[in-house]
């Protein structure tokens, strides 16, 4: 590891992620040394690491190689791994826009959930194809402190727990994870949704993100509420044949979600990077300990 590592620090609607451009997977990031740079005192702070490999370089992603050539090897900032990050995928386009790796247009990304699609709009905002939710069966069930709710369990590559409640304040602090039961229904835990209402397909959410505790945007999140919110709303695309939009907003600004009739979802929303610099190795190697 040479003494120094180069970074960026980006973030998609607030959600915020420390970025390691690491093209040939040359650098070692464990839990621990995620977990050191995303801590917001002692670290550079981010709600998640975006390590950025090409995918033949990465022994989780040559197979998807031949589709895209950069992998998304991404971290929550408690160092554990996740399978998707949707406002991370539209961060990390940014960043390869940034260092020249994209340009306005098409491009296709790998990720743990798969390759996504993406489009980088003259306007600048980022749309991506999130892929189709799967809606798994039976009740689920949400708390915070005496109250509970029951709630939609969505997957969007992740798990997702949607509640609909009377005002976002019924979420509590977030802090710490929101129980559910059955505990079978998200055996490595889930992602969990507080929704209000804010007018016809207009929704405000607060989200606890597994392994990173409440963040001000979740793009798989945002999707999953989409989903929730229309079925809720007995619009279902598959059936009706057109698409189906939903606005929801975040603590961190807004993101426009579009369910397709063939199942298919598209997240629009921004991505800014907004530092670069160089971590220090022997600053790392102490934090970790």
């Amino acid at each position: 590891m040479s003494t120094r590592i180069a970074f960026l620090k980006g973030h998609g609607t607030e959600n915020d992620f420390v970025i390691i451009p690491d093209p040939e997977n040359a650098v070692e990031l464990s839990p621990a040394a995620v977990a050191a740079l995303c801590d917001r005192r002692a670290g550079i702070g981010g709600d998640g690491v975006l390590h950025v490999v090409r995918a033949a370089a990465h022994p989780e992603a040559r197979e998807m190689a031949a589709e895209a050539e950069w992998f998304m090897d991404y971290r929550n900032g408690d160092g554990s791994v996740a399978e998707m990050c949707g406002n991370g995928v539209r961060v990390f386009a940014r960043y390869l826009q940034y260092a020249g790796h994209a340009t306005e247009g098409d491009l296709a990304l790998a990720t743990r959930g798969g390759v996504k699609t993406v489009h980088i709009a003259k306007d600048g905002d980022i749309t991506v194809g999130m892929g189709r939710a799967r809606l798994p069966e039976g009740d689920v069930t949400v708390s915070v402190g005496e109250r509970e709710w029951t709630a939609r369990n969505v997957n969007m590559g992740n798990p997702h727990a949607v509640a609909f409640v009377d005002d976002l304040a019924d979420a509590g602090d977030l802090l710490s994870p929101p129980p559910f039961r059955p505990a079978a229904a998200y055996p490595d835990g889930v992602n969990v949704e507080f929704v209000v209402d804010r007018g016809p397909r207009h929704v405000a959410m607060r989200v606890h993100e597994r392994g990173s505790g409440e963040t001000r945007s979740c793009g798989t999140g945002a999707c999953a509420v989409a989903v929730a919110a229309a079925r809720r709303d007995g619009a279902d695309p598959a059936a009706a044949g057109t698409p189906v939009t939903y606005r929801v907003d975040v603590p961190g600004g807004t993101l426009v979600i579009t369910e397709r009739p063939d199942g298919e979802i598209e997240m629009t929303g921004p991505a800014v990077i907004v530092a670069e610099g160089e971590i220090d190795t022997e600053w790392l190697e102490t934090a970790v300990g």
